[in-house]
């Protein structure tokens, strides 16, 4: 890229250094293009915990803020790779129509002869000649286009990938499929006619039923969740006879959690049973997020024979450890009504928990500041209802289970 030989020598020499007081400093350099040099520094100290590998890396070159805050973390970009490879299907050609950073086309690239990367922003695709070659995959092919136009003209792939820009023109987020640019619904057609297999990439905000409906061809859905937060919704389209929405798989992953995947479909959740539990058992189950995102409400109770404490409540609670719930998974100590003496003898002197409120009318800074509870420690409580419509406060611990 066009950095001069002090400007490089600028970036090598501060590459963990504050951002923030480097740009103090900028009279001190005359001869640095200090704007291009912090954008870089920053670029990459942000990718060592997103992109690690990539960050390892000297001489990348890294966008503006935007792009890196859109683009995919590593352990998800890998995770795509996995869906496409446990899939199967024919292997010559991959298109990613939304390049971005390239970090899903990099990945996604290793199980494909050939590998084209779209997109419309010249700076990224420049970004994207200098760095495929760096990263050992100097054969991915970069194109400056608008990826509907490209996608009009192209030959046939196996495997088209789409993120959809999901800001509007303000720079605001958008989250419906029509909203996101460009609309995967109205390009769907032709996308399947190009290429057997779609992978669209949507909102994590979106509604998973709406997506059904609106997408005709979903082969199945993945939900994927990092720490407690719900990170990216995954589609795969695939041509054929429509498959109906209430039997397309949902897959439910969450990284980093060595839990297994758990998967159902729509019609499974309808006909499962939903026993609920007349007393909070010895174990408390609180579902992961990709779990809560899909809905996974009833199925969970036939897998895992625990039962709800209430329907709304999404908290689930046996008697026996159960080791393989894909979820927190605590130990229960106590529990109790909300009536002041009750929740004293509970609470007793160490007035520092961790709190998660469950269907019940306070929020958590409502009722921390009701307790007079700080946060942190190795103390979970939970506010929840029962299915007798009574109000309890739950006292656990973390449990491993292994």
């Amino acid at each position: 890229m066009d950095f001069n030989e002090a400007t490089l020598d600028f970036i090598r020499r501060h590459a963990g250094d504050d951002v923030s007081l480097l740009a103090l400093q900028a009279g001190k350099y005359p001869g640095v293009d200090m704007p291009a040099a912090l954008a870089q520094i920053a670029g990459r100290q942000r990718m060592k915990a997103k992109v690690p590998s990539w960050a390892a890396r000297e001489g990348l070159v890294y966008p503006p803020h935007l792009p890196l805050e859109q683009c995919s973390s590593e352990e998800a970009a890998r995770h795509k790779a996995d869906i496409v490879e446990q899939a199967g299907g024919e292997r010559h050609m991959l298109v990613d129509l939304t390049g971005g950073f390239g970090v899903d086309c990099a990945f996604l690239s290793t199980l494909f002869d050939k590998t084209v990367y779209v997109e419309r922003q010249e700076a990224l695709c420049k970004a994207a000649r200098h760095n495929f070659p760096l990263l050992g995959l100097p054969a991915i092919e970069v194109h400056n286009a608008d990826s509907t136009a490209y996608l009009k003209q192209m030959p046939m792939a196996s495997l088209i990938f789409i993120d959809p820009a999901r800001r509007d023109s303000h720079g605001g987020k958008t989250v419906p499929i029509a909203d996101c640019e460009p609309d995967v619904a109205a390009l769907e057609p032709l996308l399947l006619q190009k290429a057997p297999r779609v992978l669209v990439k949507l909102s994590p905000m979106l509604d998973i039923a709406r997506a059904l409906t609106e997408l005709k061809h979903v082969r199945a859905v993945h939900i994927v969740s990092v720490a407690g937060e719900c990170k990216e919704l995954l589609l795969v389209l695939g041509r054929g006879e429509p498959l109906p929405a209430d039997d397309v798989p949902l897959h439910c992953t969450n990284l980093q959690s060595g839990q297994p995947d758990f998967c159902f479909t729509r019609r499974q959740e309808q006909q499962s049973p939903c026993p609920l539990s007349q007393a909070v058992g010895a174990y408390l189950y609180e579902p992961n997020a990709s779990i809560l995102k899909a809905g996974a409400f009833r199925s969970l109770t036939y897998i895992y024979k625990v039962k709800k404490l209430h329907a709304n409540s999404h908290l689930y609670t046996a008697d026996e450890p159960v080791p393989h719930f894909p979820g927190r998974k605590f130990r229960v100590e106590g529990c109790c009504g909300f009536a002041k003496k009750e929740v004293a003898r509970l609470l007793g002197t160490d007035a520092k928990a961790n709190l998660t409120v469950r269907n019940f009318p306070a929020t958590v800074a409502e009722l921390r500041k009701r307790l007079h509870l700080a946060d942190g420690g190795d103390r979970y409580l939970f506010a929840t209802t029962l299915a007798d419509g009574s109000k309890v406060l739950i006292d656990c611990r973390a449990a491993s289970l292994s």
